[in-house]
């Protein structure tokens, strides 16, 4: 029987439309996502918002991380209503939010809308990975997820290269192509998937209020969970409308006063009273540390969207690229005139202000991972689960320091491949170390609010960056003109995320074993 024959049977339909979706719905995510700092950051001349690095490191840190955190909210949506329903309803708010996107000229208007657009997708998220999850068995979870990993990247690949054709002409055709994308994948929704079978007794359905109940008890109690919400306001809109030296020793004595409070109500109430009268208490707190150190290597992790378009963009000269491709351009160009086509506007789609748009060489991420992951994969298979993730920030590390080499083409070209094996290597094998530091009856726990590392590091990866790049950027923007320092302070932090991931394992000791 061939492989793909067997895979079919191997797995049910509603897999394989689930996957489908995932293509389309990347498409449209990362269409947008893959070029939303070339577009918030243009010159109102070439179609841009004009506005500042550190307004849009803003925007992209508040929208991703709430992505990020509305999965744990709408899963249980999901679970109440049906999965067909949650995917069909993700739609009816992803549209038009993309088709919405092309309208706001102002920072606030634009994060209105694109928070619109995160919600859809934090809507999609957990349906489609719990579909997959219930497609697989044990026997089959490896390669179940090896394809959803997969689709995900072709998603992630092909939707920047529409983006980046269509936008040569009009900033307004990348909002409509991600729309369409998603159009595309509530057909598929639509017509093709099957809602998979339930289990009414391993799924207990839970209302909103045990979610959120839940949230509170991961971080702690009422008073914990108002203490991190208020540092992470202060530190996000503090980054908007303060410099550092004000929002940080705001931030400090946020810290302060609420533990000034919490010493005296411990001697006066005890755990007692109503919960803003309890003195606060941690969760799990070996657990909140592990997200805690996860979320430095994913703020190194999301530089290569939302600082480094900027950075080619501003610093390289891709010159020596295009010089090297020219002569296979020029063939398949020659192809296309001697059958008719007319290729004078053929560069726009490639090419602007006479360099290779910043997001074709991003696009070599996903192409990276595409083509390499699976013999990464094998090649690492007998590695402990924490090796593998040090190892992957390491060589993260090594991609930062190859821009300090110098801002030719070829060389920003190498460091997003040398960067694409360090995001094989750890990214993948983060969960399964998650899993594996779980006690005994909370890995269910653990793995469904893992991603809260992922929102951690999208919300002070977009704020680091805006903050970066705005001071070490060009002139003109109001930088002092060298980004080497930036990329320097992006290496630290991975390199940072490896010794203390090294430490936390150490300190969790024999309670909780790395997988082996």
């Amino acid at each position: 029987m061939p492989e793909s024959t067997a895979s079919r049977q191997r797995f049910p339909g509603f897999f394989w439309a689930a996957n489908t979706m995932e293509i389309f719905e990347r498409m449209g995510w990362y269409g947008f996502y893959a070029v939303s700092s070339l577009y918030l950051t243009g010159a109102i001349a070439d179609g841009g918002l004009g506005l500042s690095s550190e307004d849009r490191g803003v925007i992209q840190g508040i929208a991703t991380f709430f992505l990020y955190l509305f999965p744990a909210v709408f899963g249980a949506l999901a679970d109440r209503y049906g999965f067909k329903r949650m995917f069909l309803s993700s739609c009816v708010v992803m549209i038009p939010g993309y088709l919405l996107l092309s309208l706001p000229e102002t920072f606030w208007s634009f994060l209105a809308v694109y928070f619109l657009v995160a919600i859809g997708h934090g809507m999609f998220k957990p349906v489609v990975i719990s579909s997959v999850a219930k497609a697989v068995t044990k026997e089959t979870g490896s390669m179940g997820f090896g394809i959803f990993y997969m689709m995900v990247n072709v998603g992630g690949f092909l939707g920047p290269i529409v983006a980046g054709i269509v936008r040569g002409w009009n900033w307004d055709f990348v909002f409509y192509a991600s729309a369409g994308w998603i159009l595309v994948m509530g057909i598929v929704a639509m017509i093709f998937y099957k809602e998979p079978p339930r289990d009414e007794v391993a799924e207990q359905k839970r209302s909103l209020k045990e979610v959120f109940g839940g949230i509170v008890a991961v971080v702690g109690n009422g008073r914990f969970f108002v203490l991190v919400s208020g540092m992470l306001v202060l530190l996000v809109m503090g980054s908007k409308w303060l410099s550092p030296a004000e929002y940080l020793p705001a931030a400090g004595i946020w810290l302060a006063v609420n533990l000034l409070a919490d010493v005296s109500l411990r001697k006066r109430i005890g755990q007692d009273g109503p919960w803003y009268l309890q003195p606060m208490k941690v969760g799990e707190g070996r657990y909140l540390v592990f997200l805690v150190l996860m979320s430095f290597f994913w703020i190194s992790f999301n530089q290569i969207f939302m600082t480094l378009p900027e950075y080619i963009r501003d610093y390289t000269d891709t010159s020596d690229i295009i010089g090297s491709l020219g002569p296979f351009a020029g063939w398949v160009t020659g192809i296309a005139q001697n059958m008719g086509a007319d290729t004078s506007q053929w560069s726009r789609a490639y090419l602007e202000h006479g360099q290779i748009k910043p997001e074709h060489l991003i696009n070599l991420n996903a192409f990276g991972i595409i083509v390499g992951q699976i013999g990464i994969a094998y090649m690492s298979r007998k590695l402990p689960a924490l090796t593998t993730i040090i190892l992957g920030s390491l060589i993260t590390v090594g991609s930062f320091f190859m821009y300090l080499a110098g801002q030719g083409g070829w060389i920003v070209v190498a460091a997003i491949l040398v960067f694409s094996v360090g995001e094989m290597l750890a990214s993948p094998r983060s969960k399964e170390y998650a899993g594996s530091i779980a006690p005994k009856g909370k890995v269910g726990m653990y793995m469904g609010y893992f991603y809260w590392c992922v929102a951690l590091g999208n919300l002070f990866g977009g704020l680091l960056s805006g903050i970066t790049y705005g001071h070490f950027g060009p002139v003109e923007r109001g930088g002092v003109d060298n980004p080497d320092v930036m990329w320097v302070i992006f290496a630290g932090l991975a390199l940072l995320s490896a010794v203390l991931l090294w430490g936390y394992n150490k300190w969790m000791g024999e309670t909780a074993p790395a997988s082996e």
